[in-house]
């Protein structure tokens, strides 16, 4: 398959030119909002959808019609096969599929029978392939438009989809653009929102959890509590112009679909692969941003000489070694970047990077499959950490720890972490928050943390 890439000149930023699309079912926008020069450098806008992939309870679908006991990898490989093209740009996504992973995928993956409720009732996996990609830049500022040559008209769909950009009164989203808040001087209701912990309950889990480290089965489980909210005022795309505006994100995402839609400002990447090369950037360890920043520099300095966050991050890297060198070259899996601090609007995250050379007998669905779901989110060991967190959370994590991103036709993948990610669906917002719990946790400081990650999303909702 052939893909045709046309430039597009156009002073809009990437949001604003989603803003054009944002009424339109079944597109998708990766959207990177911070760190151009490195995580954020690229942001993606999928349209006019082809074909679509499904993965439901009972099986999955291809534009709706049920494959029959295939597995649902398999069948993400088999497309990417039949459309797949030579990538000879320095673009790293060009054409292919926009969706996510749901973390309860795991049960699949892990061959497992999860028993927790599933009261969201999204699909399993849902990705849309599309005929046209807008391509941003956002580090040379420059835009591209792809087409998909599968008929004689795909230069006219690259014409409609430039007018409709060209043509476009900014003035119209001005409002929306200029929401500016103070996101650490905001006060939150915390009562406007249900949990599946009441805070006693949350603090009592995190003992339950201990007392599995103590036992022996487990070094580290990611605990999750859920939060979710009725009758929400704001439409979808303003929430998360919202979220966009308080929290930028270099893995930001608005995904539209039927009957719901998904607005993430996720800042860890799951896995990026290009060329065959891999990485993955777990996330553990986490400070609160301070109300000066004579606070903020005391928060980073703690955060960087925290033995037990450190120690937390090296367990999560030596999993994500392990799980890398099932697919990977051997002695090319490396530790790339060990105890880097990152900041965002309300907290510093402690961030590591390992690298490693995939196996030519291996593609990039495999790759996605030996490490899903990302260590960083389920704990060590994973398969015991993920029937731990089945039996104590008690409501399924749905979309929430699964992978947001792009599976392109030449084989490059970028996927997120989903973390700090809300699903509205049927005028009700669910979102999940959580921390890694060790041995050497405080069971009301890992409380707070979850408060302090979803300070963010509450405020945009509210």
């Amino acid at each position: 398959m052939n893909i045709y890439i046309e430039e597009l000149h156009t002073n809009l930023s990437p949001h604003e030119v989603y803003y054009i699309f944002k009424d339109k079912i079944h597109t998708s926008f990766l959207d990177s909002g911070r760190d151009e020069k490195s995580l954020g450098r690229y942001s993606f806008i999928g349209l006019n959808k082809f074909l679509s992939f499904i993965w439901k309870k009972e099986g999955c679908y291809i534009n709706d019609e049920l494959q029959i006991e295939k597995d649902g990898f398999k069948l993400l490989q088999d497309i990417l096969c039949k459309y797949k093209v030579e990538n000879t740009s320095k673009l790293p996504f060009i054409g292919g599929g926009i969706g996510y992973f749901s973390y309860d995928l795991c049960s699949k993956v892990e061959n497992l029978i999860l028993n927790s409720k599933d009261d969201v009732d999204i699909p399993l996996a849902y990705f849309n392939f599309y005929e046209n990609i807008i391509i941003f830049d956002n580090l040379e500022k420059k835009q591209y438009i792809s087409a998909l040559q599968r008929d004689e008209n795909y230069k006219e769909k690259v014409k409609e989809i430039k007018n409709s950009i060209l043509n476009f009164e900014k003035k119209e989203i001005n409002e929306i653009l200029n929401y500016n808040r103070d996101i650490n001087k905001e006060t939150i209701d915390y009562n406007e929102f249900d949990s599946n912990f009441t805070k006693d309950e949350y603090i009592n889990t995190v003992e339950k959890v201990r007392d599995y480290i103590r036992s022996g089965d487990i070094y580290i489980t990611n605990l999750t509590q859920r939060y979710k909210r009725t009758n929400n005022n704001r439409k979808d795309y303003e929430i998360y112009y919202r979220l966009r505006a308080i929290n930028p994100a270099p893995f930001a995402a608005f995904l539209k679909y039927e009957d719901f839609t998904i607005i993430s400002s996720s800042p860890e990447r799951f896995l990026e692969i290009r060329q065959g090369q891999v990485e993955t950037r777990p996330i553990k360890g986490t400070k609160p941003r301070g109300s000066s920043e004579t606070e903020n520099n005391k928060n980073k300095i703690a955060l960087q000489n925290s033995e037990k966050d450190k120690s937390e991050l090296l367990m999560i890297v030596d999993l994500e070694r392990n799980d890398l060198s099932k697919v990977c070259k051997a002695n090319s899996v490396k530790v790339k970047e060990l105890f880097s601090i990152e900041e965002y609007s309300t907290v510093y995250h402690l961030v590591s990077s390992i690298v490693g050379e995939i196996k030519d007998e291996f593609t990039s669905i495999d790759c996605i499959k030996a490490c899903f779901p990302g260590g960083s989110i389920t704990g060590a060991p994973k398969i015991r950490s993920i029937e731990i967190i089945d039996e104590l959370e008690c409501v399924s994590r749905n979309i929430y720890t699964g992978a947001i991103g792009y599976l392109g036709f030449d084989q490059n993948v970028d996927l997120s972490i989903v973390i700090r990610t809300i699903v509205m669906k049927d005028d009700t917002a669910y979102f999940g928050v959580g921390g890694g719990i060790t041995w050497e946790s405080d069971s009301k400081d890992e409380y707070e943390e979850t408060l302090q990650k979803a300070k963010a999303l509450m405020i945009a909702l509210n």
